[in-house]
């Protein structure tokens, strides 16, 4: 099982961090160990001061494929969740500085708290999924599958041309605007649709 995520898929977002506008999907990978499931507490890691949460759609690939055409890559997903990519800005700054890869700042332990996953049947929009976060009651993070730079089905034409893509991988699609960091006892509430699917404390 593999953990790819996309970077820089929301225009707001990248303006909010500086970044230009990709041309094509930007994607690093995260391991298994990243994941955190059940809405486990995540504990914030000794290595760190700036850890910030970034908000996503979440779509799980149901069969094998590489090389896979656009028109044919609703076919490889049927269910969605909502995750957070937990980012060490401050190694990330560092990484970025000295032209460094960012597995450190992205990839670590716990770093991907995942919700349960539910049918994209059971929306009432497919292509508009709605979702947001809440930090301590307050939303920090809401928008729409629509506002991404790239669909569902062109992540993962353009992902499974470099990687197979097998059965129980999971792509993070990317986050919108509004994206800042948490400190211990912060609790972050996470809704798809209206539906709470993340509720976890950070300790």
């Amino acid at each position: 099982m593999k953990i790819i995520c996309i970077g820089r898929n929301y225009a707001e977002h990248a303006k909010e961090l500086g970044n230009p506008l990709p041309k094509k999907p930007v994607f690093f990978m995260k391991p298994d160990t990243s994941l955190q499931i059940r809405n486990r507490p995540f504990f914030y890691p000794s290595f760190s001061n700036d850890i910030h949460y970034e908000t996503e759609l979440v779509v799980k690939i149901n069969k094998n494929g590489r090389h896979i055409q656009e028109k044919y890559a609703n076919t490889y997903y049927d269910k969605i969740a909502l995750g957070i990519d937990f980012t060490a800005r401050d190694l990330q700054q560092q990484c970025k500085e000295k032209g460094l890869p960012w597995e450190v700042a992205k990839a670590f332990d716990f770093s991907a708290p995942i919700s349960k996953f539910i049918s994209l049947d059971t929306l009432p929009d497919k292509n508009h999924i709605h979702f947001q976060l809440e930090l301590n009651g307050q939303i920090v993070q809401k928008s729409s599958s629509e506002h991404m730079i790239f669909t569902f089905d062109k992540l993962i034409s353009y992902v499974s041309q470099f990687i197979t893509l097998k059965m129980g991988d999971m792509i993070f699609t990317g986050t919108p605007e509004g994206v800042g960091p948490v400190k211990i006892n912060d609790r972050l509430t996470g809704y798809l649709e209206g539906e709470k699917m993340l509720d976890f404390l950070v300790k």
